[in-house]
C-alpha cells in the first residue's frame, strides 16, 4: 500500500518563501560554565563534572565555550586550566574562550594559561556601554573608549585573539555603539558581541540593533568580523531574540544549557539546538543531537537546577500524553508502523531526532485505547476485565495512575 511520510502531510510555513531565516551556517558559544554559573541558585560544579559537560558539548557539535573568568581567583583559574588541558589532551573540536574585564589583571591569566597548556584561547573582554551604566558608574565616553583601546591592544600584544563584548548594548545609543566597536576593531578585535544584558530587547529591537551594527560598523571596517549575540530571558524572549539576531546577520549565538544564568537566565542552548535543527540551518540540520537530554541532565545535576516537567523537549512531559483523543491518534500512527508519523501527529518536535520517544500514560482524561496501548507496551494480555478495571480506576482518579497502580489492577482477582 502506498504511504506518505509525515513531512509530506505537513505544510510548513516555517519554510515558506515569506519566512525569515538565517542566511548561513550558525555558530554556538556555550556559556553554561561561566555566565550560567552567575545564577544565584546554582552550585559551582567540580572539575570532574565540568569535564563531563565539556565532552557532551563537543559531542553535540557546539563550536565554542566560555571556560570561565580566571581573573576571578585561584579556584576559577584552576578550573579554567583543567578544562583547557582536557580540550588539548582529548583533541576536542570545541574552541575555548575566557571572560575578562577590560583590565590587564584579567587578561594576563588567559595568556598564561594558554601558554602553559599550548592551546589558543580567545579573550572575551567586556565593558558596560549604556548611558544608564555610564551614569551610575561615573564613566565618561573618553574613559570607555580609552579603556577599550588599551585592553584590546594589550590582549593582542600577548598573542590572544580578542572577542570584544559591550554589556547592555540593547540600551546603548547608536553613536556610542559605533564608536566602541570601531575602536575595538581598529585595535585588533576580530569578534564583537552585542549583548542584551538586562533582557530588555524584543525580536524587533534585536533585528534593528544587529542590522545597525552590520551596516554601520562591520561593513565600513573592511575587516572580517565575527558578530555574536548574547541575550538574557527577562522577558521570556531569549530564543526568539537569538533567532532574530541570526536573521539580521549575526554569526554566533551565546547560550546556556537550560537557560541557567543571572536572574532568570540566558538564552537556552538546548532550545537553540532544537530550533536550528528543525528550521534546517547548517550545520545543525545534519547534526546528531541524540545526546541533548544527557547534556541537560548533566548540567542540571552538576548545578542543582531542576528540569521542569513541562520543559521543552527534555522535560518529563515533553512527549508524554494521557489525553484520550491525543493518545488515540498517536496509537493509530504506531499501528501504521510509522514512528515518524507517531512523533509528528501531536508534536511539533520529532522526538526521535533528540533520542526521545512518545509515552502514553493512563489517567482521568484517558480513553480505553490508552489502557490497551499501555498493556501492550508492557507485554500484558488485555482481557476485558483488566481493561475495565484500569479504566474505572483512572476515571475515578485526579491524576495519572502510576505503574504500580496499573499493575495492581492487573493482578486483582
Amino acid at each position: 500500500m502506498f504511504t506518505l511520510r509525515a513531512s509530506e502531510l505537513i505544510y510548513d510555513w516555517n519554510q515558506s518563501a515569506l519566512a525569515l531565516r538565517p542566511t548561513g551556517p550558525v555558530l554556538l558559544n556555550d556559556e553554561s560554565l561561566r555566565d550560567g554559573l552567575q545564577s544565584p541558585s546554582v552550585r559551582d560544579p567540580s572539575i570532574a563534572e565540568k569535564i563531563r559537560i565539556l565532552h557532551l558539548m563537543d559531542d553535540l557539535g557546539i563550536n565554542m565555550l566560555d571556560l570561565g573568568l580566571p581573573g576571578a581567583g585561584p579556584r576559577a583559574c584552576e578550573h579554567v586550566e583543567a578544562l583547557a588541558r582536557e580540550i588539548a589532551h582529548s583533541r576536542l573540536k570545541i574552541k575555548p574562550n575566557c571572560a575578562a574585564r577590560t583590565h590587564q589583571n584579567d587578561i594576563r591569566p588567559i595568556a598564561e594559561i594558554s601558554q602553559r597548556v599550548g592551546l589558543p584561547i580567545e579573550a572575551a573582554t567586556f565593558i558596560g556601554s549604556s548611558p544608564i551604566r555610564r551614569y551610575t558608574e561615573g564613566w565618561t565616553d573618553d574613559f570607555l573608549l580609552r579603556t577599550t583601546e588599551e585592553a584590546v591592544k594589550y590582549a593582542v600584544s600577548l598573542g590572544l585573539e580578542v572577542m570584544y563584548v559591550t554589556e547592555d548594548t540593547s540600551r546603548c545609543e547608536p553613536e556610542m555603539v559605533k564608536r566602541l566597536y570601531a575602536t575595538a576593531i581598529r585595535n585588533g578585535a576580530r569578534a564583537i558581541v552585542i549583548c542584551d544584558t538586562c533582557g530588555h530587547a524584543t525580536p524587533m529591537g534585536v533585528f534593528a540593533l544587529v542590522k545597525f551594527v552590520m551596516d554601520e560598523v562591520v561593513k565600513p571596517s573592511g575587516e572580517k568580523i565575527r558578530v555574536d549575540w548574547h541575550g538574557h530571558c527577562d522577558r521570556g524572549l531569549g530564543v526568539a531574540n537569538s533567532l532574530a539576531a541570526l536573521v539580521a546577520g549575526a554569526h554566533c549565538v551565546h547560550a546556556c544549557a537550560l537557560g541557567i544564568g543571572e536572574r532568570v537566565g540566558n538564552t537556552q542552548m538546548d532550545q537553540m539546538l532544537v530550533n536550528l535543527k528543525l528550521i534546517g540551518v547548517p550545520p545543525w540540520d545534519r547534526q546528531d543531537l541524540t545526546k541533548l537530554r544527557e547534556y541537560c541532565v548533566a548540567v542540571s545535576q552538576a548545578t542543582g537546577v531542576p528540569i521542569p516537567a513541562n520543559y521543552p523537549v527534555i522535560g518529563e512531559d515533553a512527549f508524554r500524553t494521557a489525553t484520550g483523543v491525543h493518545a488515540a491518534a498517536v496509537i493509530k500512527a504506531y499501528k501504521k508502523n510509522d514512528t515518524e508519523l507517531a512523533n509528528a501527529i501531536y508534536s511539533g518536535v520529532p522526538a526521535h531526532y533528540f533520542g526521545m520517544k512518545q509515552v502514553i500514560d493512563v489517567g482521568p482524561m484517558s480513553g480505553k485505547s490508552n489502557v490497551l496501548f499501555w498493556l501492550d507496551r508492557h507485554g500484558i494480555a488485555a482481557s476485558d476485565e483488566i481493561v475495565d478495571r484500569i479504566f474505572k480506576r483512572a476515571k475515578a482518579s485526579d491524576r495519572l495512575l502510576t505503574e504500580a497502580e496499573i499493575l495492581e489492577c492487573c493482578q486483582a482477582t
